[in-house]
């Protein structure tokens, strides 16, 4: 079936229906704003979104999004840096900084485990987590314990994925004799820490379990 939009809205219309989360009545309301919308403001937009793409990298210890090599989390000197809490996303570290009760360090896995989808452990950030635990262990035998990583915080989402993804690293940290917890209950199952209000993911932090 031929298309009712000329060729070039059409093509606007399937570039955005590829973000995700955007289907074609979405992307057609946001194609059809950008062709109402003053050149001007959607030449800031492009040189916005051209910025970040050529500005924006992975912070090189956590794996956040980042301008310099550094995130603004690890380069800070005020982080409790004995306590890693581990992430899908940066979206959800944003949420859990929004409730003002975790001071420690992120790491971003960029993703979970999910065989379904051709995602191994591999094609994770798992790796440098076990990097970072054991770097800090040997690093302060004789040095400054302060900066040994002495828990992890798994904050995945509790989804089957990440429930099995939190499990993984749990078994793969628990020879460095590294405290693992997870986020406490009252968070909905198969929802995302994006979507969660302050104050139930302030509890779920505090009362977090320790991974049996």
């Amino acid at each position: 079936m031929s298309s009712p939009y000329e060729a070039a809205v059409q093509r606007l219309i399937d570039s955005f229906g590829r973000l995700p989360g955007i289907g074609p009545k979405s992307a057609q309301r946001i194609a059809f704003h950008i062709l109402k919308t003053s050149s001007k403001d959607v030449s800031e937009l492009i040189d916005a979104i051209d910025f970040a793409k050529s500005n924006v990298h992975f912070c090189e210890i956590c794996f956040n999004l980042a301008q310099e090599s550094q995130c603004a989390i690890c380069s800070s000197n005020s982080r409790d840096r004995s306590i890693i809490c581990v992430v899908e996303e940066p979206k959800d570290m944003v949420a859990i900084e929004r409730t003002s009760e975790f001071k420690g360090l992120y790491h971003v896995l960029q993703g979970t485990i999910s065989p379904i989808d051709g995602i191994g452990p591999d094609q994770l950030r798992i790796s440098e987590l076990l990097k970072r635990v054991t770097q800090s262990q040997d690093l302060t035998q004789d040095l400054d314990l302060t900066s040994q990583v002495v828990e992890v915080i798994v904050a995945t989402n509790p989804t089957v994925e990440g429930d099995a993804t939190g499990m993984y690293i749990a078994r793969l940290l628990e020879p460095f004799g590294v405290k693992v917890t997870k986020l406490a209950s009252g968070l909905p199952v198969g929802g995302d820490l994006e979507y969660a209000d302050e104050i139930t993911l302030a509890r779920a932090l505090e009362g977090r379990l320790v991974y049996a």
